[in-house]
């Protein structure tokens, strides 16, 4: 089956995309990747037998992404692009990564009445009312996330099937579609090469090997919850004298982390490392003796892992994470780490000095916890259901 992948971003990287694309044609599908480039990136070229397709954009276009659901602009210039993709390569289903170009999917498609598998990554909708630039002016009055919460229940309503990235995302969608079994679970879990064919960095090790390591990695919005962990560090380091708290990721919202830090008086405790290549993430989170998702709560958080938390699991490291509701049943489910009270600091801090003072409670915790990745809830292993899925639909 030729299966059209529809991205409205710049190709590499999204590992949810690649993983699933390889997945579908390890199953015998082709996959043409739709995709976006700003520069002089090949228009067409193969990537781990991906048939990628780049369309050229421009910043007008990207900026008018944002405005998807406002005014119609964005959506008119990606259905263009996207049936001259269908036509060009003749493609048999649709996949529609999110719901920024779902319009433009469903309306290019119309005439070609193809199957449209809905692909949320995330709660997109709850996402964006955390956004910096829905915060102020002019993005406060311009971009309604209800009226993008509209828009996606059209879209569940349309789409063939719906999948998405954890059990309690799936259970709220299937109460708003007619027929619940096409919402599907399909998780952001690692590869077995993450940790197989791991190369290690040996200036990462030994920078931080007399330090004791509490990690975060990824994206640093402040509704990640690092404001939570920064502000426990005057109080971890009376206890724990080598301390350090690594944060490799980045965010707009950095310059807020940053600036409590410095008002703490604890910048030389804390590494912002911005954001490094996935490659070198085996190589953090050996340095580690914790590994932390001090997630605030919210809808979206509620019913969402954090792919890092099994990033983490895959080599044995015990977490501390916040109650959001999924990575708390999650954790507790596998006995793989200590739960916090969002954003309550005392509560985050007494959690990480309960594990410090208690070597063989991290043991036991991050080895429940590979344990569990790696026989349980990797790749290979979660993503039967896309393969079945896309059998049905040939």
């Amino acid at each position: 089956m030729k299966i059209g992948m529809i991205l409205d971003n710049v190709y590499p990287p999204d590992p949810r995309v690649e993983n699933e694309a390889i997945e579908l044609i390890k199953g015998g599908h082709d996959v043409f990747l739709f995709c976006l480039t700003y520069n002089n990136q090949s228009l067409k070229e193969e990537v781990k037998k991906i048939k990628v397709r780049r369309y050229k954009s421009s910043k007008l276009e990207y900026k008018l992404s944002a405005l998807a659901y406002t005014v119609p602009f964005y959506t008119i210039m990606m259905k263009r692009k996207i049936k001259d993709f269908i036509i060009s390569n003749e493609i048999e289903a649709l996949h529609c990564h999110d719901i920024r170009v779902a319009e433009a999917v469903f309306s290019a498609n119309k005439e070609f009445n193809l199957p449209v598998v809905l692909d949320l990554h995330d709660n997109l909708p709850e996402n964006m009312k955390f956004y910096p630039h829905l915060q102020k002016f002019p993005g406060k009055y311009i971009i309604s996330p209800k009226r993008w919460k509209q828009k996606e229940a059209i879209f569940l309503k349309k789409a063939t099937n719906v999948l998405t990235v954890s059990q309690e995302f799936v259970d709220q969608l299937k109460e708003r579609v007619e027929n619940p079994d096409k919402v599907l679970l399909v998780p952001n879990t690692i590869n077995k090469s993450f940790y197989e064919n791991a190369k290690i960095d040996e200036s990462i090790i030994e920078r931080y090997k007399n330090n004791f390591v509490v990690l975060y990695l990824g994206d640093t919005n402040v509704r990640r919850g690092l404001l939570t962990a920064i502000n426990a560090v005057p109080e971890l380091i009376k206890t724990i004298p080598n301390f350090k708290l690594v944060i490799v990721g980045s965010n707009t919202t950095d310059t807020v982390l940053k600036s409590r830090a410095k008002t703490l008086g604890v910048n030389d405790y804390i590494d912002f490392e911005g954001w490094q290549d996935l490659t070198l993430f085996p190589s953090y989170i050996l340095t580690s003796s914790i590994c932390i998702s001090p997630l605030r709560r919210s809808i979206q958080h509620d019913v969402a892992y954090a792919n890092k938390i099994f990033q983490y699991m895959g080599f044995g490291k015990p977490l501390v994470v916040s109650n959001a509701t999924a990575q708390q049943k999650l954790i507790e489910k596998y006995n793989s780490g200590l739960v916090h009270e969002e954003r309550n600091s005392e509560d985050f801090s007494e959690k990480i000095l309960t594990l410090y003072n208690d070597q063989e409670l991290r043991v036991k915790l991050g080895e429940n916890g590979q344990n569990f990745v790696r026989n349980h809830f990797v790749w290979e292993i979660t993503a039967k259901t896309l393969i079945d899925l896309y059998h049905s639909l040939s």
